[in-house]
Formats: C-alpha cells, structure tokens, sequence
C-alpha cells in the first residue's frame, strides 16, 4: 500500500503484531482506525450522500452501535486534506456549515480500496456485535463480577507471590474457556 493518497501506508489498526499491541496499551489506548481509515470511511459515506462533518461522525457512530465515535479534531482535518487532494468539494452553507460532496476522483480512489474498506467496516460491526453481546444482562453482570473481586483483592495491599499465581492462573483458565467457546 505505499503511496496511498489516503494516507496509509502501512496495515490496519489492529492488525499488527499482537505482543507490540499488549506493550503500548501500558502508554497509550491503540489507535481504533489509522488516518487512511478514517478518509476512507469518510468517502464511503459522502459518497451515499453528501454530508456535513457533524453527520459523518454520527454515521460512522451508528455503525459501531456507539462503540466508536470519532471526535471533531479527527474528522474535520481530514475533510480538508480531502478536500485540498480534490477527493471532496465543500460548499458553504447559510450560517458558515459545510456541506461535503465526493468528487469523481474520490469516487474513483474509493473503488480502488474495495478490499480495504470492507476490512474497516468489518471492524466497525464487530464493535456493534460486541456492544450488542455486551449489553446482555448476564453478561454484564459476570463482568462486572470478575472486575470487582479483582479489584477488591487488589486494594488489600501487597500481594504475596503464591496469591499471585493463583489469581493469575485462575484469570488464564477463564479467558481459556471463553476463548474456546
């Protein structure tokens, strides 16, 4: 994928090595969508309708059932640098909004990155499937189980290395079955 115009030029978000992904987590949150995604994202959309940046947000909000919302600082500058590439046009509404519109060439770069877009939308109806599984109730309420005695025996203090193996190993055991059921 080099020289993208979308600005990837590397995999996915989330497609990585997985141990690089464990190590970052302890710095930062992993980056959801990379910039190229998110342009992406933006095409697919405008190219349905066109849309302000606002509406664009919420779209891609809706396909994840709320479990990703780009913020503002993400979309807007990326409406001008596809914009400024000719992949967009804006036209000034009443009151200083903007309406975004694809252009033929955005048309055109959307189609060369079928492959790619279905990998991203993929990604955003796992996170709606995942917020659905979630919000069962028994779900829930085994989650919140699992988190509250975790965290009630990690506040008594100082844990001795034989309390640490059990509780460990018993954390493995569980995301064992639950990754093979």
């Amino acid at each position: 994928m080099k020289n993208n115009p979308l600005g990837n030029d590397r995999p996915p978000a989330g497609s990585g090595n997985k141990a690089n992904c464990i190590a970052a987590k302890k710095h930062r949150r992993e980056r959801m969508f990379e910039t190229g995604d998110i342009r992406l994202l933006m095409l697919h959309f405008l190219q349905q309708r066109s849309a302000h940046g606002y509406e664009l947000i919420k779209a891609i909000e809706e396909l994840s059932k709320g479990e990703y919302t780009p913020s503002a600082s993400i979309i807007y500058p990326n409406l001008t640098f596809l914009e400024d590439q000719g992949l967009v046009l804006a036209n000034q509404e009443e009151g200083g909004k903007k309406q975004y519109t694809i252009t033929a060439e955005g048309v055109v770069l959307l189609n060369q990155q079928d492959e790619l877009l279905a990998t991203v939308t993929e990604r955003l109806h796992s996170l709606a499937i995942l917020s659905n599984n979630r919000s069962i109730p028994e779900m829930q309420r085994a989650i919140n189980n699992i988190r509250s005695a975790l965290n009630l025996r990690l506040a008594k203090g100082p844990i001795e290395q034989e309390t640490l193996y059990k509780i460990t190993d018993a954390l493995d055991r569980a995301t064992k079955e639950i990754e093979r059921s």
